[in-house]
């Protein structure tokens, strides 16, 4: 009896299993490259999530240790940064919690957010550049102002459109349902635009206030 070939592109095992399965069977090396490969997002993510850049080499360091110490729980069916990532997250969100006694900080938080009717998508949320800024001023602006997100709105912000994962990878290492990402997106692209909007205006206006005493 033929067997059933697998069409080309399907199926294909990512990179990252092939050295889950050489760490698994002792090759240490092959961790190294795994570590090598994300620990630049993971600190990123973690220090989106606590805003402390100690903190977030503490959750790194602890994430992929943890996740070499659970190696054998990775099923492979997601990608491993995903897993990784999920790990990172509660790490991060387990420093909040330390450090903020008597406050606990959840995912699942509820915050009051007046939506109105609003785009179901909104690809460009970001108002226009403004021209007397340059490139690592706007990105230091723009670092600052996820900041100040809410932590519900601020983490799933991060993953998806910093980090770039899919919408269906951000709920799932978040646990949430998919059309709760999708809303919490919404959410917090929204806020980011209104912050960015306020501060470029309050922005504009500083400086006719300064060109006017100039001139006079």
């Amino acid at each position: 009896m033929a067997t059933i070939q697998p069409i080309a592109g399907e199926n294909e095992q990512h990179p990252d299993v092939a050295l889950v399965d050489r760490v698994r069977k002792g090759d240490i090396s092959a961790y190294d490259e795994l570590v090598r490969k994300y620990d630049r997002q993971i600190f990123r993510i973690a220090q989106h999530i606590t805003q402390n850049r100690e903190d977030a080499e503490d959750v790194m360091q602890d994430a992929f240790l943890k996740a070499y110490e659970k190696l054998d729980q990775f099923q492979g069916n997601s990608k491993f940064y995903t897993w990784l990532v999920r790990i990172a997250v509660n790490e991060s969100l387990m420093r909040l919690r330390k450090r903020r006694t008597g406050k606990m900080v959840s995912i699942d938080e509820d915050i009051e957010t007046e939506e109105g009717s609003v785009p179901r998508d909104l690809a460009d949320w970001a108002p226009d550049p403004e021209q007397n800024y340059t490139q690592a001023e706007l990105a230091e602006i723009l670092r600052k102002t996820i900041q100040g997100l809410p932590p519900g709105f601020r983490i799933v912000f991060v993953l998806r459109d910093v980090e770039g994962l899919s919408t269906e990878e951000t709920a799932e290492t978040l646990g949430l349902s998919v059309p709760a990402v999708k809303s919490r997106l919404l959410r917090a692209r929204l806020q980011l635009r209104e912050r960015l909007s306020r501060y470029f205006k309050k922005k504009k206006v500083s400086r006719e206030k300064g060109v006017k005493s100039d001139v006079h």
